[in-house]
């Protein structure tokens, strides 16, 4: 039986994912999958996911108004754009390569 962190990585390995697709696929709740990504991208960092090669990839998330992309915490769904203030923020996509 796997955990929920390898499921997440094995998901993670086969296309790039946002937290809420993965919510979806695994039935939990979103902020979870958060707390779980950060998890799971350490162990990916520190060489304890499988394949010593992998890395643990982030497209950020995106203001859709601005366009902005320079967020603190990329492994984190921000609520609004520190530039333009807008609210219309397109989620962080994960991938394991």
């Amino acid at each position: 039986m796997e955990t929920t962190r390898q499921r997440i990585a094995d998901a993670l390995r086969e296309e790039p994912r946002t937290a809420s697709a993965l919510a979806t696929t695994l039935s939990l709740p979103t902020p979870t999958v958060y707390e779980h990504l950060e998890h799971v991208s350490k162990s990916i960092a520190d060489g304890g996911g499988g394949d010593v090669d992998e890395e643990f990839l982030v497209a950020p998330p995106t203001c859709r108004e601005c366009g902005f992309d320079g967020f603190d915490d990329p492994v984190n769904e921000p609520s609004r754009c520190p530039e333009c203030k807008c609210e219309r923020i397109e989620e962080p996509a994960f991938v394991i390569r």
